[in-house]
């Protein structure tokens, strides 16, 4: 199997520091299926291309299969597992570029949280449903791609393609961005998976699909594809992707056939349900103004800018990705002279004052504050209740108890979620910050609900008595 990545960069021997490969050496790394090998066909000021070529043993890869699932036909030991690239290259890939993929680079951090221009190519790549398909997953994403069919025998045209096909990559992207998402792609064209899947298989998505799979138009195909069709798995992954704020809008249930079949029954992700509960206590407290501090991609902005009644929208995050997003979203670059005194994007910290927070008739922490260590959420309640102390802060987070119906769940929902609360430490924690900051508090409790473990999200609303600042 080969994979080659190509920049332009100017100086493009700086693809080196960001995969922590030297360009002057080749070096080994040995899996439990074969060897990776990593090496430079070319390393010029002008052009650089790391070359990651996977040499596959498939008696060590037939013998390492579980002794409940055996297999006494050829098929083990004779298949296309050493030429065509598979979820066993990117295996090898997260292994190999393990820090690349983190987004680290001690000698050029900037660099690393650029944008850069990029070039991949895999001259052999299963692809089932054939190059329409890579293009849907790839496209979305900013790439421009180039899907070439491999014929059967190039002797007999009439046989037709293969289900081969030449990928080639070209964009503007992150280079931690670009592994990731080969990471969780290779797999999900070929549909298949080497090895054996286990629960943590749904976090190794989220944490590879962070920041691109919950906005892709084709996630729920590539969620059932990435977890083959693993019903238990793909349930929860697009659980949890609709905690990050994804418009799931199929059944969980896998389709039997995505290309073809359609969901009869459809739910109501999580994630919209809440953004229905915030927007109704909004209209409620009859507020005007409104800040969503940790906005993210602007989802929940988007539909506050379509309410005219809010005649003020601002959005902050301490991550300008995510910010950039959002702009795009709404469309900010279009906007007339009138709609752009409307809204306003900027980056700041939470857990640091700034008087751009203040000001505003109520201010939304969606899904935040678990993502705060704990040790900082003082200084968050110091900077939202006591320095920009809007009328009204709408709270959501998730409760913890909900956790154990979520099939084969391990840990946290989210991998960066610092915490997870009951129902009763929130009511703990609420009725504390109300006391301090002279607010009164009511809870709510957002989703299905459960008698035993209570709503997947819960609220708290917080409102300044007769409507005072002071």
């Amino acid at each position: 199997m080969l994979l080659t990545v190509s920049t332009t960069h100017k100086p493009a021997t700086d693809l080196g520091f960001l995969l922590h490969k030297h360009p002057d050496r080749v070096q080994e790394f040995k899996q439990s299926f074969g060897t990776a090998t990593v090496f430079y066909p070319e390393a010029t000021e002008e052009r650089c291309t790391v070359a990651l070529m996977l040499t596959v043993d498939p008696v060590r890869l037939a013998r390492s299969r579980a002794k409940n699932a055996p297999d006494f036909s050829l098929a083990q030991y004779v298949n296309d597992r050493s030429y065509a690239a598979s979820s066993l290259l990117g295996v090898a890939m997260a292994d190999v570029f393990s820090t690349a993929r983190s987004g680290r680079c001690n000698a050029n951090q900037d660099l690393a949280d650029s944008a850069i221009p990029l070039e991949i190519e895999i001259p052999v790549l299963p692809c089932r449903g054939g190059a329409t398909i890579a293009h849907r997953v790839f496209e979305p994403l900013g790439w421009a791609v180039e899907a070439e069919p491999i014929a059967l025998d190039h002797a007999f045209a009439e046989w037709g393609d293969s289900r081969y096909i030449r990928l080639r990559l070209t964009g503007e992207v992150r280079l931690a961005d670009a592994l990731s998402q080969l990471h969780v792609l290779l797999p999900v064209l070929d549909e298949s998976k080497h090895y054996w899947q286990g629960p943590d298989e749904v976090d190794k998505l989220m944490r590879s699909g962070e920041g691109w799979l919950a906005s892709h138009p084709d996630k729920d195909l590539i969620t059932r594809r990435y977890l083959a069709r693993t019903a238990g798995l793909t349930r929860v992954a697009l659980a949890r992707l609709a905690e990050l704020g994804d418009e799931v809008e199929t059944a969980i249930e896998p389709a039997d056939d995505e290309e073809v079949l359609q969901p009869e029954e459809k739910r109501i992700p999580l994630n919209a349900q809440r953004h229905d509960a915030v927007y109704e206590v909004l209209l409620e407290l009859g507020a005007r103004s409104v800040i969503d501090l940790g906005c993210g991609p602007g989802q929940f902005m988007e539909r506050l800018m379509k309410t005219s009644s809010f005649t003020r929208v601002a959005g902050s995050d301490v991550s300008t990705r995510s910010l950039q997003h959002a702009a795009r979203r709404l469309y900010v670059d279009q906007m007339s002279e009138r709609q752009s005194e409307r809204v306003d994007l900027f980056q700041g910290a939470l857990t640091y004052e700034d008087e751009r927070y203040a000001g505003f008739d109520a201010a939304v922490l969606m899904e935040v504050i678990e993502h705060v260590d704990p040790p900082r959420l003082e200084a968050l309640e110091h900077v939202v209740f006591s320095a920009a102390k809007p009328r009204a802060v709408i709270v959501t987070t998730p409760n913890c108890e909900y956790n154990v119906l979520y099939e084969t769940l391990v840990g946290r929902r989210h991998p960066d979620h610092r915490f997870e609360w009951t129902r009763e430490q929130f009511a703990e924690w609420s009725d504390r910050v109300a006391q301090t900051h002279g607010y009164a508090v009511e809870r709510r409790g957002i989703g299905d609900l459960d008698e035993t473990f209570g709503t997947p999200t819960q609220m708290a609303i917080f409102t300044k008595a007769g409507g005072s600042d002071d």
